[in-house]
């Protein structure tokens, strides 16, 4: 698996509610056409955590990169039913940070040490 890692605060927080509804319209319309496996939103408890990395996070998860790379060409069109869905979200959002991990040991590495 792949995992697609986002950091952020929102620009207004009293529209936390607004903006869960908004991700789950946006990102489940990519699980519905296949561009993604899954994602979740989560958000910092206690304010435990590093500051710099903000509130809230999105994981968002695909099988491999082909899979991660067809669902950024979809949304880079800026257009159509996709760009309705993902405008509420990154209009909300600000002190974003993002990184991609995978699973580990990958399932294709070559363990000589058995």
């Amino acid at each position: 698996m792949q995992y697609y890692e986002m950091w952020f605060n929102l620009i207004d927080s009293r529209r936390d509610l607004e903006f869960a509804r908004a991700v789950d319209a946006y990102l489940g319309h990519l699980k519905a056409q296949g561009r993604i496996e899954g994602w979740r939103l989560t958000r910092r408890k206690f304010g435990f955590g590093p500051p710099e990395l903000g509130e809230f996070n999105i994981t968002v998860w695909t099988t491999d990169l082909a899979q991660l790379d067809r669902a950024f060409d979809l949304v880079a069109t800026r257009s159509g039913e996709v760009e309705q869905l993902h405008r509420p979200v990154y209009s909300m959002v600000k002190d974003f940070k993002s990184a991609l991990f995978r699973d580990f040991p990958d399932p294709q590495r070559v363990n000589s040490e058995q």
